[in-house]
């Protein structure tokens, strides 16, 4: 079975030694001292490496049930799922007037990523509650979060988001579900709605649908969309469950991977859905739950690689296999370890300094969104609005390719199910595909995210590289990663001025180079993720730490990332200026 170990020191140290965030001036952040996250994520460490993970292939192996129009979970996730309830894991960073614990968001990022690592498809059913509780706390009435929130704060009742039609997917102005009026402020809804995570369970009494839906007489397309919360079972005003709503599995979903979380096909026949916001305005609020799901979906892909890596690295130091080329590394045996290669270095490096480095994104991203929720500060929100794209496609990416690489370090083993690095692979690779597929990411990236505010949040982001390259240079130690970084962050620049000169005239020139470009902008990131940890790791040792091992491993991570890995952003930068004319010049029914 593979093994898994909650990364709590890391997660420390990006914590404390690279964000600083007891320091930081955000509201609720001065109590997060290290003795007090240590325990919060030892806590998480402990369930997700003891109860999570042994049920993550269990789930892979079982999946979900639908019998006479009841869903099943696999054995032991119903169970699990309570010991979350009770030790109050779903509840992290809910507002406390309806029962939540009101901790910071990069709180719970720390904890999601070590859970969604140890079993992913169980940890969705929690992270899609979550969307739904924020979304309807920000867009709600009085009534609407008085009804639903309580409950769904801690998991008694679950959520989803219902967008994906038969017929269409990012299209959703295409979409014929409709909300009939009634005259009483509910509405009939009615249609189908397909790949809907955590649709139905037998882990929770009952299941609040984020639905969206036309009503008759809107606006076309995507400006007709309203959204609407329809319960699997109605709730009495008294706050006790009323009959069965309109609501039904039509079946099961057969998935490649993520088979522990019922993906279902959901029919709506004249269901009773409340709306949510204003009419006609429904992706406003949905975005709400998307932009949230995103970042929870570039943890995914990170906690994939994550688990991957650490049985890769683990099997490596095991399996005999050759010898090394510049010397007997194991006399006593009949070869040496795997480990003992460059190219299987190679691999491992790759995925170290990946989930080590997308660790520190991903903790800043969450970061950033603190300091806007709690501190109002505009140019935090401004900055994480532009990387959520990167932070999901780049993250999700990077990701499934490292489960590739982990798997490889196995050779034929890998290939075998009872290894289990086949599941890391095949649960990684919806995280490319759903919330957005990692194209519509890119596209959303150049098209939309870079000009916003006249491009002044892309400016900002360079800026900040420019600044601590130019506060550190000189500093010793540090030219490793401010070089690469100052070459990475130009390459970067150079790839914005192309969009404006060319992008304007022709926006296929734009549209051509958004993936290279998204993949360019998140080796940027991870770049000054690495130069930030250089500079602390650096610190640490000239300051007399008590664990120079860690550190200077550290370093020579980050070392690796900046010589090996960032290069990449000259590749794409290539790509990008070689324009749209070869990626459109064939004719359509060429293909």
């Amino acid at each position: 079975m593979p093994i898994y170990t909650a990364p709590t020191k890391d997660l420390q140290y990006v914590l404390h030694d690279v964000l600083n965030i007891s320091a930081a001036d955000i509201p609720g952040f001065g109590d997060l001292d290290r003795d007090f996250t240590g325990a919060i994520l030892g806590a998480a460490g402990k369930i997700s490496s003891e109860v999570l993970a042994p049920l993550n292939a269990v789930g892979d192996q079982q999946g979900c049930r639908l019998e006479n129009g009841i869903v099943t979970t696999p054995d032991g996730f119903k169970d699990a799922f309570a010991q979350m309830r009770e030790n109050g894991w779903p509840s992290l960073d809910c507002d406390p007037e309806y029962g939540g614990q009101g901790m910071p968001y990069v709180i719970a990022t720390a904890v999601g990523e070590m859970f969604s690592a140890s079993n992913q498809a169980f940890t969705m059913y929690q992270g899609l509650t979550h969307g739904a509780y924020s979304a309807i706390h920000a867009h709600g009435t009085e009534a609407q979060k008085s009804t639903y929130l309580p409950k769904m704060v801690n998991c008694d009742w679950t959520g989803t988001m219902n967008l994906t039609e038969p017929h269409c997917g990012t299209d959703l102005g295409l979409m014929r579900s409709k909300a009939l009026p009634q005259g009483d402020g509910s509405y009939k809804i009615s249609g189908q709605k397909i790949f809907i995570s955590a649709g139905d369970h037998d882990m929770a009494d009952n299941v609040i649908h984020l639905v969206l839906a036309k009503i008759p007489g809107g606006p076309e397309g995507i400006k007709g969309v309203s959204l609407f919360i329809v319960p699997k079972f109605l709730v009495n005003e008294d706050g006790s469950l009323g009959r069965r709503n309109g609501v039904s599995v039509g079946k099961l979903e057969e998935k490649m991977g993520i088979h522990g979380n019922s993906t279902c096909v959901m029919d709506f026949d004249e269901a009773t859905g409340y709306l949510l916001g204003s009419e006609h305005k429904g992706m406003r609020a949905m975005f709400t739950m998307m932009n949230e799901a995103r970042l929870a979906v570039g943890a995914q892909g990170l906690g994939q690689a994550e688990a991957a890596y650490q049985n890769a690295a683990a099997y490596a130091r095991e399996r005999l296999q050759g010898r090394d080329v510049t010397g007997v590394k194991n006399p006593d045996g009949p070869a040496d370890p795997l480990i003992v290669h460059p190219d299987i270095r190679r691999s491992l490096m790759d995925q170290k300094s990946f989930t080590e480095g997308g660790r520190a994104f991903l903790l800043w991203g969450a970061q950033l969104i603190d300091q806007h929720r709690s501190a109002g500060d505009e140019a935090a929100h401004g900055l994480v609005s532009l990387m959520t794209p990167v932070i999901k496609g780049f993250l999700t990416d990077q990701g499934y390719d490292m489960t590739v690489q982990a798997q490889q370090v196995f050779g034929g083993h890998g290939y075998i199910e009872e290894t289990g690095m086949s599941q890391f692979t095949r649960d990684a690779r919806i995280a490319m595909i759903y919330e957005g597929a990692n194209g519509v990411q890119a596209l959303d990236l150049v098209g939309r995210k870079l000009a916003q505010d006249g491009g002044k949040h892309v400016m900002a982001f360079l800026e900040l590289v420019k600044t601590f390259c130019k506060d550190n240079a000189g500093t010793e130690g540090m030219d490793d990663f401010t070089n690469p970084l100052k070459n990475a962050s130009k390459e970067l620049q150079a790839a914005v001025m192309y969009f404006m000169q060319h992008g304007m005239k022709n926006p296929n020139h734009a549209l051509a180079g958004s993936n290279d470009f998204m993949h360019l902008f998140g080796h940027v990131c991870l770049g000054l993720m690495w130069a930030r940890m250089g500079k602390a790791s650096l610190e640490a040792l000239a300051s007399g730490t008590d664990d120079p091992d860690f550190h200077n491993n550290k370093l020579i991570t980050g070392r690796y990332y900046m010589s090996r890995r960032l290069p990449a952003t000259s590749l794409h930068l290539a790509r990008i200026e070689s324009g749209a004319d070869t990626v459109m010049g064939l004719a359509a029914d060429a293909f």
